[in-house]
């Protein structure tokens, strides 16, 4: 078994898949719009489906807008150097919401992005990790 993808609602698709490609980084796998479900899925991630777990962005056509609930915490992805993610991300228009430094009551470096929709996106750095 292994994790396949990670679904999150957006309310602007071509936004999200800008964020998610040109801010990130990733590439845009796969999108297929479903007319009689008036709703849009694209998938996009850093290799294959077949090979890495990947983000599944959702677009209801006829909603704009989601409440962000307190139940989903955030997707992690792992960068070499948390820092230099960060002063890249922020060049690229990202929203960088908790600058790289050490974990509260950890060592391992770490910092956060939010994409458009509000969802948080932790940068785990792995040069270095010492937990």
């Amino acid at each position: 078994m292994r994790v396949l993808h990670t679904m999150i609602r957006v309310g602007d698709l071509e936004k999200s898949i800008g964020f998610y490609t040109e801010v990130l980084g990733m590439q845009l796998l796969r999108k297929k719009d479903y007319p009689d479900g008036k709703f849009t899925l694209a998938f996009v991630g850093y290799g294959p489906e077949e090979e890495h777990a990947v983000i599944e962005l959702t677009h209801n056509w006829d909603t704009a807008s989601y409440e962000m609930g307190d139940g989903f915490g955030h997707v992690a992805v792992e960068v070499p150097d948390a820092y230099a993610a960060c002063d890249e991300i922020k060049r690229r228009g990202g929203n960088v919401v908790r600058e790289a430094g050490p974990m509260k009551h950890g060592s391992t470096v770490i910092a956060f992005v939010e994409d458009p929709d509000g969802y948080k996106i932790e940068l785990i750095q792995t040069k270095g990790r010492s937990d």
